[in-house]
């Protein structure tokens, strides 16, 4: 039995890009419970045209609000279970931890994706993270993916260098493909 080649996979930040945040004073809010996880428009549609051309998706959130205590593990799990139930995802890898906890999971460190890399057998080079935060684009580029930065009023753009930008998921999910189809080429 021969070695299966290493996949690429899309990485996908969860709260803004495939779901609906709210912001408070420039700064984005998670949903608090279940009944306010709604989808953003276009996102399902988005993953099944990435999946199609054999790209394995991959969601990778930081929940620091969990070691903040207000948020709960169980609130979380509900909302990620949704995701892997409703879009064709491998799965959805959570750092709980706060900023000051030196987790190496929690980006814009790169250990979610490392840890997706080795569970699923990626290609981090082949890759790409699509996120709404300059800490996205940033645990992305350290990873050695490339990133498309969502671009929100909360973003911070100026703290990373994304390799593009995109208005939301549908967006991104198009360069993605322009992207692989002059790749193959």
């Amino acid at each position: 039995m021969g070695i299966r080649p290493l996949s690429a996979a899309v990485f996908l930040d969860r709260d803004g890009v495939i779901n609906r945040i709210t912001v408070a004073k420039g700064v984005p809010h998670p949903p608090r419970a279940l009944r306010e996880f709604v989808f953003l428009p276009k996102v399902a549609a988005a993953c099944r045209k990435l999946r199609r051309v054999g790209l394995k998706l991959v969601v990778v959130t930081n929940q620091p609000d969990v070691a903040r205590g207000t948020q709960t593990r169980a609130r979380v799990a509900a909302m990620n279970a949704r995701v892997s139930a409703r879009l064709p995802v491998a799965g959805v890898l959570t750092c709980f931890h706060d900023n000051d906890d030196g987790c190496l999971c929690r980006k814009p460190k790169p250990g979610l994706l490392r840890k997706a890399a080795a569970r699923w057998r990626l290609n981090l080079k082949r890759s790409f993270i699509v996120g709404d935060r300059w800490s996205d684009v940033a645990a992305g580029r350290a990873a050695g993916c490339r990133g498309i930065l969502i671009k929100k009023s909360y973003s911070q753009a100026g703290r990373c260098r994304p390799d593009w930008t995109a208005r939301d998921l549908a967006g991104a999910a198009e360069i993605i493909l322009r992207t692989i189809e002059h790749e193959s080429h």
